[in-house]
Formats: structure tokens, C-alpha cells, sequence
């Protein structure tokens, strides 16, 4: 089978020749695995490691042009190195000072799907038939949270919820009509659609159910009515503790859960794979935390085995860190990974 046809045959309840698995990691890790096995780009090395990847598609930005180191939103960013690696963090947060809904309506340019030209999809797909495709989708929390600043945006939820309701609106009505587009340039060939909202913290959940309910549910039913209306199937990413809240994501309508940070509170493989298994497909599940950055090459290769045994169980799972691989991983512990798990896989698929 094609890594594509192993995606779709979970999504349809069917049994693959192996159980697929997929690869996040930070671009320092990365680099690092690549001068490893001698590769010259990352398609060579996932292909050298046989990961079932996804392909996503990117339109090409357009519209106004940017200053160096800020994005369409205004929002400006530092590049913050931490010893074995680096990140990019969010400095200017440009609706900070803003206490009302008319303020920002008066002030602030929000950016269209105008801004990005679609006509480059259909080639990304033409070079890429054997990978499931991703397009299209929705993070709107995570960028407003940059817009006001991360202390203030989770303050407006109980302060300024006009103000929530406004700019999620707006953050919604972009990725619905940016994902249009891109179903309709290349017309039944989107397999997976990314509708995700970081919720869970390493405890519980850093939102109330009550706020996701009000603030988040609505927009996320019309970008998953969306992408199954496309024909797509929805990958939902959830960190963290966020078991309370995932019967309310299926009841939505996902297609996929990830990515199963287990060692969190109320997130046991077990208890995941019987309340939630039969009605979506699990994907992650490889802990990041410890396993992979502090075990041992045996350690890891058990973990492999205890993921394939319980969240494989009857099929549905996609084996994958449960997060992106940090700089600090060693190498091997990642090759045994993906080496179990073509080993062991084809016996769980």
C-alpha cells in the first residue's frame, strides 16, 4: 500500500498492510537526523525511515509586503536561541491596547484570502500522489492569543467576550474561506483537513469548557462541515489534558485525534483507546517528554510495543511522537522507533 492508502484505510475502518506512522520535529532535530542517515532533504530522509507523511498544501502569499520578521496579522517577532536550538517568539502584539470591538473595526486591517494566490495548489498536488494530502483548517485561538498577548487573551474570555467573539469571527470567516479555496482548486483531492486548538495544559484543561463551548464549538462545526462537505477527513490536534473535552470534539465531527500526550492526567492509552477508538482514528502517542529525549534505545522499542498493543488494538492508529521532537533527542532513539515500528507494525496493521 502507498502511505496514502494506509491513511484513508483507518479513516474507513479498514485494515492496512502495517500501521502507518508520521513524523513532528523541530528543525534543529531534524537537520541533525538528515546528517545522520546522509540525506540532502527531508522527503529523502522520511523516505529513507519509510514515514507515512502528509503532504500539506500552501498557497503562496500575495498581498502586502511584510517587514522582515512579521506576518500578515502585524504581528512581529524575535528570534529567541536557547543552546540547542532555536525559536520564533511573538514581541508585538497588535491588538493589545484595544478596549473595544469599535476601536479595532476603526484601526485594524484584517487580511482576506485575497492575499494569497491558490493557483499554485494544483501543482503541489500533482508531485505528491502517493502521500495523504492536507489542506486547509483552523488555529484562530492561537493566533488571537499573539494579537492581544497570551495573559490578555485568556482574560478577554471573561472581561471582553464581544471583543473574543469579534476576532474569532474574523480568524474563522479567513480559514473558511482560505480552506474554499483550496478544496476547490484541486476539487476531491484534499484527504485531511487540520482543525485544531491547543486546549490542554500538562494537568487539565487551560480552558474552561464552558468558554470552549461558547467560543471555539461554533467556528470549529463550520470548518469541519466544511471539510467533509470537500470530501477530507478532519485531523483534530489537542495537547495537553484534554480528555474532557474530546466527546464534544467527536460529537463535532473529527476524524482524528492527536496527539495523545498519554502521560497526562486523565489521557492513559487505555482508557483513550475504549472511550474514544471506535469512532476515531489515534495518532501520536510516542512520549517526548521522557521516552524519547531521556530512554533507552530498549525503553523506546517497548514503548513502540506497548502503543502498537493497546491504542493499535483492531487497528485505527497512526504511531507518531506525541509532540515535535526536540534538538536534544538522540538520534538513535528515533531510528529505533521508526525500526520497531516497521518491524512490529505489519503484525498490529
Amino acid at each position: 500500500m502507498t502511505s496514502r492508502e494506509r491513511w484513508l484505510a483507518l479513516f474507513r475502518r479498514q485494515r492496512p498492510d502495517r500501521v502507518p506512522t508520521d513524523y513532528w520535529a523541530t528543525p534543529e532535530f531534524t537537520r541533525q537526523l538528515m546528517r545522520h542517515l546522509g540525506c540532502r532533504t527531508r522527503r529523502q530522509m522520511l523516505d529513507r525511515l519509510g514515514v507515512d507523511y502528509e503532504v500539506r498544501l500552501l498557497p503562496r502569499y500575495a498581498g502586502p509586503r511584510l517587514p522582515r520578521m512579521s506576518d500578515e496579522f502585524g504581528r512581529r517577532f524575535r528570534t529567541v536561541v536557547h543552546g540547542s536550538g532555536a525559536y520564533r517568539e511573538c514581541v508585538h502584539f497588535p491588538l493589545a491596547g484595544f478596549k473595544s470591538v469599535a476601536g479595532i473595526e476603526k484601526s485594524y486591517v484584517w487580511p482576506t484570502a485575497d492575499w494569497w494566490d491558490f493557483s499554485v495548489i494544483p501543482g503541489q498536488v500533482r508531485t505528491n500522489e502517493t502521500h495523504p494530502i492536507r489542506g486547509g483548517g483552523s488555529e484562530p485561538f492561537l493566533i488571537y492569543k499573539e494579537l492581544r498577548g497570551m495573559e490578555q487573551a485568556f482574560v478577554d474570555l471573561v472581561e471582553n467576550p464581544e471583543i473574543v467573539h469579534y476576532c474569532l469571527g474574523k480568524l474563522f470567516d479567513l480559514a473558511y474561506d482560505s480552506a474554499l479555496r483550496i478544496y476547490e482548486a484541486v476539487p476531491g483531492r484534499v484527504d485531511i483537513s487540520y482543525v485544531a486548538e491547543d486546549m490542554g495544559g500538562q494537568t487539565d484543561l487551560m480552558i474552561s469548557v464552558k468558554h470552549i463551548r461558547e467560543f471555539l464549538l461554533p467556528g470549529m462545526k463550520r470548518m469541519i462541515d466544511l471539510a467533509h462537505q470537500a470530501g477530507a477527513y478532519v485531523f483534530h490536534h489537542n495537547d495537553g489534558s484534554c480528555w474532557r473535552i474530546v466527546p464534544d470534539m467527536i460529537d463535532l465531527g473529527i476524524d482524528l485525534l492527536n496527539p495523545l500526550q498519554w502521560r497526562c492526567p486523565g489521557m492513559a492509552r487505555e482508557r483513550l483507546k475504549r472511550d474514544f477508538g471506535s469512532r476515531v482514528v489515534l495518532h501520536g502517542g510516542m512520549d517526548n517528554q521522557f521516552t524519547l529525549p531521556f530512554g533507552t534505545v530498549e525503553e523506546v522499542r517497548r514503548e513502540v510495543e506497548d502503543n502498537l498493543r493497546i491504542l493499535g488494538e483492531n487497528g485505527g492508529y497512526i504511531l507518531a511522537p506525541c509532540h515535535n521532537i526536540q534538538a536534544l533527542t538522540p538520534v538513535e532513539n528515533v531510528l529505533a522507533m521508526y525500526d520497531a515500528a516497521r518491524e512490529l507494525g505489519r503484525a498490529s496493521g
